[in-house]
């Protein structure tokens, strides 16, 4: 049963991420983007540190151990959640979508080069089929790719390029942190930068006596972000990270596409298209061949370093 844990997490991060559109999409509705990540985030830190205070959870991280996962935490939540979002703003969510799908090509390359973990020729091709499947479901949803932007490109390309880092970095951090820790320091980090950004507009704009303002109606979608796709879903991808190889882990996150289809159909009685099943098809394929043709689940160790409590 412990074999197959890593990848129940990552189904788990997929049903959370995936459901997280719908709170997203509505809480835009009424407040600004950086301040809706300051919000969600400051949620986060508030909710790790009630388990951490009241003993449920223990992270113990030192300053070198902030410092050391610092770079990491850049990557994500930081650059990957400026970039994505300047991104949409310059092009349009389908051109987007297809941009992220390809997430796991860039891992697998970086993996290489970096962590020297090399995906066979059947994952290689189950990588491709799931980003296939991603693209093929939102190309079709749209039949074009209106909305290219050289800048939005350029910035969904700082997107992609973070996300995979951070998949990296991750997986580098796990010989030394436990998923925890590593979940921890992104979630300050995010709190504190977007809380800054989010207060720097509001300061501007004389309006910082409304910044707590959006929580009277909006507390359902920013504890569920915070808490639940902030907390519980990075730590489930970071619990991944730490058993699985950041190429295996990557193709989890294209399932996001599946569940947020779902999710429209059966809480939003959207219709479910005939190419929505074929992409499904190719995206769930990609992600069971990427995992059934990969080695052993195994943790990640640098060569000459033990684990360190952070």
């Amino acid at each position: 049963m412990l074999r197959y844990l890593p990848y129940m997490a990552g189904v788990g991060v997929a049903l959370t991420w995936g459901m997280s559109f719908m709170f997203t999409k509505g809480a835009l509705d009424h407040i600004q983007p950086f301040h809706l990540l300051g919000l969600r985030f400051a949620a986060a830190v508030l909710a790790m540190g009630f388990l951490r205070i009241t003993g449920v959870i223990k992270i113990n991280v030192n300053p070198s151990g902030y410092l050391r996962l610092l770079p990491l935490a850049i990557f994500q939540p930081i650059l990957y959640f400026s970039s994505e979002t300047m991104g949409v703003l310059l092009t349009s969510a389908s051109y987007s979508g297809m941009m992220i799908a390809i997430i796991p090509i860039f891992v697998a390359i970086l993996s290489a080069f970096i962590l020297k973990e090399y995906p066979n020729r059947f994952q290689v091709l189950f990588i491709i089929a799931s980003v296939v499947g991603v693209i093929f479901i939102i190309f079709m949803d749209n039949r074009s790719v209106a909305g290219v932007n050289p800048l939005g490109t350029l910035a969904l390309l700082g997107a992609v390029a973070s996300a995979a880092c951070y998949n990296i970095a991750s997986r580098k951090a796990s010989a030394n942190f436990s998923p925890l820790q590593t979940t921890w320091v992104m979630m300050v980090v995010g709190a504190v930068t977007f809380n800054a950004i989010a207060l720097g507009e509001h300061l501007h704009a004389g309006s910082i006596n409304l910044y707590l303002y959006p929580l009277a109606d909006m507390w359902g979608p920013v504890l569920y972000l915070g808490i639940v796709s902030s907390v519980g879903a990075f730590f489930m991808y970071n619990y991944v990270l730490s058993k699985v190889t950041a190429t295996q882990a990557s193709v989890f996150a294209n399932m996001v596409t599946v569940v947020a289809i779902s999710a429209g159909v059966i809480f939003r009685g959207e219709t479910v298209f005939w190419y929505q099943l074929v992409g499904t098809a190719a995206i769930l394929a990609g992600v069971w061949g990427t995992n059934r043709f990969a080695p052993a689940p195994q943790e990640y160790h640098e060569p000459g370093e033990g684990t360190a409590s952070g």
